[in-house]
């Protein structure tokens, strides 16, 4: 059994990023055997292992499932644009250049597109007769991200083509899923061909409290 350090995990936690652009690189079998070893050793309630992993590399499939996740992604920030969360969304930006950028990226669907341009695709489909599905798939898909970044691949979890019953229908019959089982997420891999910058996190002290909510979580000191 490997051991690693505290601060190992922890740096491997703190400097992964979600990766949308990918080297013209094809991933390696053994690494991504690992990859698909972490997911595999996540914790699922009462061990039940729910997750079952497609792995995909053909170009025309993965086509498929980035017009299907940019089809999605299209539709939900439409929605968001007429319900009036878009402009709350964009307040963020000073300037009205990025403010467009960033519309035009979101309502076309580019945003999730992406993933056609991974050389794998890894879909996390699991069981539906199990109880605690989304929870023990999560864990898996985080465990697969993580392995990706120890080992120097890049990844990306995507609900985008899988949010809508419509979507999930369509990526259950490209990949001939039987109807027993819920696609969760797609997880695009491959060498990372940029380097996000660390997006903002809330701080603890407004996140967490001690024994109930609302109360400063050093109250105890």
């Amino acid at each position: 059994m490997i051991k690693l350090s505290l601060e190992t995990i922890i740096q491997t936690i703190f400097t992964r990023r979600s990766i949308r652009k990918f080297k013209d690189a094809e991933v390696p079998n053994d690494l991504l055997e690992k990859v698909l070893e972490a997911g595999r050793w996540a914790p699922s309630g009462e061990n039940a292992q729910p997750w079952r992993f497609i792995i995909v590399k053909e170009k025309r499939k993965r086509e498929i499932l980035g017009k299907i996740a940019a089809n999605g992604s299209g539709r939900r920030f439409k929605a968001e644009y007429i319900s009036g969360k878009m402009e709350r969304r964009l307040s963020k930006f000073k300037s009205e250049e990025t403010k467009k950028r960033v519309y035009r990226r979101l309502i076309s669907g580019e945003v999730s597109a992406f993933l056609k341009d991974a050389p794998v695709l890894i879909v996390v489909i699991s069981r539906r007769d199990v109880w605690d599905a989304p929870y023990d798939c999560s864990a898996a898909t985080m465990n697969i991200l993580l392995a990706a970044h120890s080992l120097g691949l890049g990844a990306c979890w995507v609900v985008a083509p899988t949010a809508d019953v419509r979507d999930e229908l369509k990526v259950k019959e490209l990949l001939r899923i039987p109807d027993e089982y819920t696609v969760y997420n797609v997880v695009a891999l491959g060498y990372p061909d940029e380097q996000p910058k660390p997006r903002p996190r809330l701080p603890l002290n407004e996140i967490v409290f001690y024994e109930e909510f609302g109360r400063g979580w050093k109250t105890y000191e």
